[in-house]
C-alpha cells in the first residue's frame, strides 16, 4: 500500500512549546501564559513578567550591581549620616546653649545648671559624632546615641506630647538602633 511516500515521513510535532494563536487558551507549566512570547519560550509567567529585550536585561543587571554596592555601603552611609546629625546638634548646643536650656527636664531654663548640662550634652554629641564618622567603636557610639535619643524622645513627649520634633527624634533614634545592631561596618579610610 504505498502511494509513493515513505512511511518514515509522518509529520512530527516539534518538541518545544508552540506559538499561541489568537483566542487560544494556552497553559505553560500548569499556569495560563500571560503572553504568547512567554508561551513560546515555555516560561511560567505567574507573579513575574519576563524581560522582553536585551535592554531590559541590561537594566536589571545595572540595578542588581547598584543594589549590591548600596547593600555593602548602607551601614557606613547610615553611620556617617547619624554622625552628621549629632555633630550639627552638638555644635549648636555649644555655640548657643541658652537656646537649648528650655529642653532640660526638671530644671529652670534660666538656671546655670541647665546651661552646664546643655554644654556637657553638646560635647558628648560631638564626641559620638566623631566616633561614628571615623568608625571608632561605631556600635558602642550608636548604642550610647540611641540611649541619649531615647531620653530626649521621652522627655519631649512628657513635656509637650507628640510633635514634629518628637517624631523626628524617633526617626534618628531608629537609625541609631539600626547602626548599633549592624555588625558589618566599612571604614571610610583604609589602613
Amino acid at each position: 500500500m504505498s502511494n509513493g511516500r515513505s512511511a518514515a515521513r509522518i509529520p512530527v510535532r516539534p518538541s518545544g512549546p508552540r506559538r499561541a494563536t489568537k483566542g487560544s487558551a494556552r497553559t505553560v507549566g500548569g499556569a495560563r501564559a500571560s503572553t504568547p512570547v512567554a508561551a513560546d519560550r515555555g516560561e511560567r509567567t505567574v507573579g513575574k513578567r519576563p524581560a522582553h529585550s536585551e535592554t531590559a536585561r541590561g537594566l536589571h543587571a545595572i540595578i542588581d550591581r547598584t543594589g549590591l554596592a548600596v547593600e555593602a555601603w548602607a551601614p557606613t552611609a547610615a553611620r556617617v549620616l547619624l554622625g552628621l546629625v549629632l555633630a550639627w546638634f552638638g555644635y549648636h548646643e555649644l555655640v548657643a546653649p541658652g537656646l537649648w536650656t528650655g529642653y532640660v527636664p526638671l530644671l529652670s531654663a534660666t538656671s546655670q545648671a541647665s546651661e552646664v548640662l546643655v554644654l556637657a550634652h553638646g560635647w558628648v554629641l560631638l564626641l559620638l559624632a566623631a566616633a561614628l564618622a571615623v568608625g571608632i567603636a561605631p556600635r558602642l557610639a550608636a548604642f550610647v546615641a540611641a540611649v541619649m535619643l531615647f531620653e530626649i524622645v521621652v522627655s519631649l513627649t512628657v513635656a509637650g506630647g507628640l510633635s514634629d520634633l518628637v517624631l523626628r527624634d524617633v526617626g534618628v533614634f531608629g537609625l541609631a538602633v539600626a547602626i548599633a545592631g549592624t555588625r558589618r561596618q566599612r571604614l571610610l579610610l583604609r589602613r
